[in-house]
């Protein structure tokens, strides 16, 4: 019985390593791109082109040496296809151009916060859409989110903000869009693997961006900060980090490995001071703890009613 137990312990410990390591190089990501955006200034349309249509191939293909001829059955019905579609544009493809224009516009630190407020606009779409009654615990968390947001935003000014305007509106828009990606998509998850929905939404979004901007109409001077930019973020910001949270759930139930979510954030932080010098106060600190401090309880306190319903069915 020790032995199960300690096995079941390395296991969890196992997925928890894995997940920290797909969230960090989302955070990762999130610093190159501010520097293909602001160094390099790649404009955001060929970009969004670019990394969607790579990204989405790459996906589909791996995905169907894994799964064989099963990538195709989010097609199998009406439904399911325009579940799909609304995923890879209104879902992942506005989530793509909102956060990409937030950190054009402001920088990736104030851009991954906002972002990462997805969960509230999640639980806010309940409250407004399915009238569904706020709990005490979500009126605490949005309190102490909002309280992290203006902390980080203002760094205690409160007569100024420390990004642009329009960074802060793209950066609503980022979240509020990545609440859709985690929605849209639910009526599928069950028929197939989360790659398979990812490489089509990706794909689609890729179409979508490749009719505005196509890859091969007014590339951008191809300089070797741009080539290993755009590389890394598809490597870092797409394909590997999604691999590796799928192989987390190999070892670690998905309340536990998504507690790690806030990995992301605080590696975006940290490469931010390193590599752009940005100047970080003790109060944006604090302001950024609470807003991870405000997800981390929403999710937990969440999961435990979800889990607690569960058992008295």
């Amino acid at each position: 019985m020790e032995n199960e137990t300690g096995l079941l312990e390395t296991n969890v410990m196992k997925g928890i390593f894995w997940a920290f390591l797909a969230s960090a190089l989302w955070g990762v990501s999130g610093t190159i791109l501010q520097f293909v955006s602001q160094t390099e200034h790649l404009e955001a349309n060929w970009f969004l082109s670019t990394r969607t249509m790579i990204s989405g191939i790459v996906l589909l293909v791996i995905s169907a040496i894994i799964y064989k001829g099963h990538i195709f059955n989010v097609f199998k019905s009406w439904k399911s296809f325009i579940c799909i579609v609304a995923y890879g544009v209104f879902g992942l493809g506005a989530n793509l151009y909102t956060f990409y224009m937030s950190v054009q516009t402001g920088n990736a630190n104030a851009s991954t916060i906002l972002q990462y407020l997805a969960p509230l606009f999640i639980l806010l779409g309940s409250i407004v859409f399915q009238h569904r009654k706020p709990l005490p615990i979500d009126i605490m968390v949005f309190v102490i989110a909002l309280a992290g947001v203006v902390l980080s935003l203002t760094k205690g000014d409160f007569s100024s903000l420390s990004i642009t305007p329009a960074s802060l509106i793209w950066g609503i828009l980022s979240g509020v869009t990545a609440a859709l990606y985690v929605v849209l998509p639910r009526p599928i998850v069950g028929q197939s693997s989360p790659m398979v929905i990812l490489g089509w939404g990706t794909l689609i979004a890729g179409i979508i961006f490749n009719l505005k901007q196509p890859i091969w109409v007014h590339m951008p001077h191809l300089t070797t900060g741009i080539v290993f930019g755009v590389g890394g973020i598809i490597l870092f910001g797409t394909i590997l980090p999604f691999m590796l949270l799928l192989h987390a759930l190999n070892f670690a139930p998905s309340e536990v490995v998504s507690l790690v979510d806030a990995t992301q954030p605080v590696v975006t932080f940290i490469l931010s001071i390193i590599f752009f010098q940005i100047s970080i106060s003790f109060i944006e600190i604090i302001g950024a703890v609470l807003v991870i401090l405000a997800i981390f309880i929403l999710q937990k306190s969440h999961r435990k009613l979800t889990i607690d319903k569960h058992s008295e069915a």
